[in-house]
């Protein structure tokens, strides 16, 4: 059996990125609209911890629009759209003053990253989005991601953070995305409707038979449920990423996983990266050409990037993240990659050293004209 299938514990154990989802019914309290700063504390000490084992975190927080209902004296019951994204932006700079307190405690500094769906499918700001998070990262900062809700239309919208953390696992090639929330997994009836409901540890596939399962369980600060949840488990699946559903209803939800607790594990399509190459692989309608040199050809078979001085020249027009065809002396496809520079600035910089582009270009863009992770042999 898939060793990614046997348990939260082992899964936890395998990754290297992690995205944890935290819902707000967990993060606020329903009563009065307040943060659960005990609760948010014995989490950032899991963070802390899975930080120092080496293991990347990125946090995709709810919670926002519930904390901003309280100092507006909303009813978060009868929000209408206006209101709602006053909440949220009121609530966002509380939420996340609450996470900077919490982890400066662990001498982590938080930032703070709110996305909209345009920052996921459009490729560009995809790339943006995706440079940015894996600069935090390696800076040892926390990504905490939210929906920007104080400028999204009800027609453009995640919708719920479910699917939200799903784009956001898919977009930083996650191998694991964690949903904490009020039950503990995927059961084949709604488990407070019937007390005899059939809990699912594992799930292979997800079929018509998983999806029937899916009930309907939220509560008055939340919007999820596991339709929600089965649509996010289909986008991180497909993108090579594990799934967990597991209870966050406990003090320390993340250690609780890793020492066995409850929990539902889906298991991934493949890997995070070769979810990625393939995407690429498959990619119809590249926009540009990037003819190499020799001494370029051997060293992309070699699974090294390509440098601007080995491209000798630019065919086509195309933005910074659109896909382009790379081809031999002779006109033969090689490869197929990203473009990290836009056509009129790649033209400037194809045969020269990546320590002259700041000096040509007047800033400083990456080194690579495609980075190894975005390019894909063909030949």
């Amino acid at each position: 059996m898939d060793t990614a299938l046997t348990g939260g514990a082992n899964v936890l154990s395998q990754s290297g990125r992690l995205v944890v989802k935290i819902g707000s019914a967990l993060l606020v309290r329903e009563r009065d609209g307040r943060v659960r700063r005990d609760w948010l504390g014995a989490l950032g000490e899991d963070i802390a911890r899975l930080r120092r084992r080496g293991l990347e975190v990125i946090v995709v927080s709810s919670g926002a629009i519930a904390v901003g209902c309280r100092h507006l004296g909303l009813d978060i019951r009868t929000l209408r759209l206006e209101e709602k994204q006053a909440a949220a932006a009121t609530g966002q700079i509380r939420l996340a003053h609450a996470w900077q307190e919490m982890m400066a405690r662990h001498g982590m500094t938080v930032s703070q990253i709110l996305l909209s769906p345009d920052d996921t499918e459009r490729r560009r700001r995809h790339l943006n989005a995706r440079a940015t998070i894996s600069t935090l990262l390696s800076l040892g900062a926390l990504p905490v991601i939210n929906e920007n809700d104080t400028v999204a239309t009800a027609e453009i919208r995640f919708g719920d953070n479910d699917r939200l953390s799903a784009r956001v696992a898919q977009m930083v090639s996650a191998d694991t995305l964690l949903l904490l929330s009020d039950v503990d997994g995927l059961y084949d009836r709604d488990p407070k409707g019937d007390p005899s409901a059939r809990h699912i540890p594992h799930v292979a596939r997800i079929t018509p038979q998983i999806e029937a399962m899916a009930g309907s369980v939220g509560s008055e600060v939340a919007s999820g449920g596991m339709v929600t949840k089965l649509a996010a488990a289909r986008i991180a699946t497909g993108a090579g990423c594990r799934m967990i559903i597991a209870s966050g209803e406990v003090m320390g939800p993340l250690g609780a996983v890793e020492r066995g607790a409850r929990c539902t594990c889906f298991a991934p399509s493949g890997t995070p990266r070769g979810a990625r190459k393939n995407w690429i692989a498959s990619a119809l309608g590249p926009a540009g050409t990037l003819t190499i040199d020799d001494g370029a050809a051997a060293a992309l078979r070699r699974g090294r990037s390509l440098l601007p001085a080995g491209v000798t020249r630019i065919e086509g027009q195309f933005e910074r993240g659109d896909l382009v065809t790379v081809t031999d002396t002779g006109g033969s496809e090689l490869a197929r990659g990203l473009a990290a520079y836009d056509s009129r600035d790649a033209a400037l910089i194809c045969r020269r050293k990546s320590g002259e582009i700041e000096s040509i270009l007047g800033y400083r863009g990456r080194d690579e004209m495609i980075h190894r992770d975005d390019l894909v042999l063909t030949s």
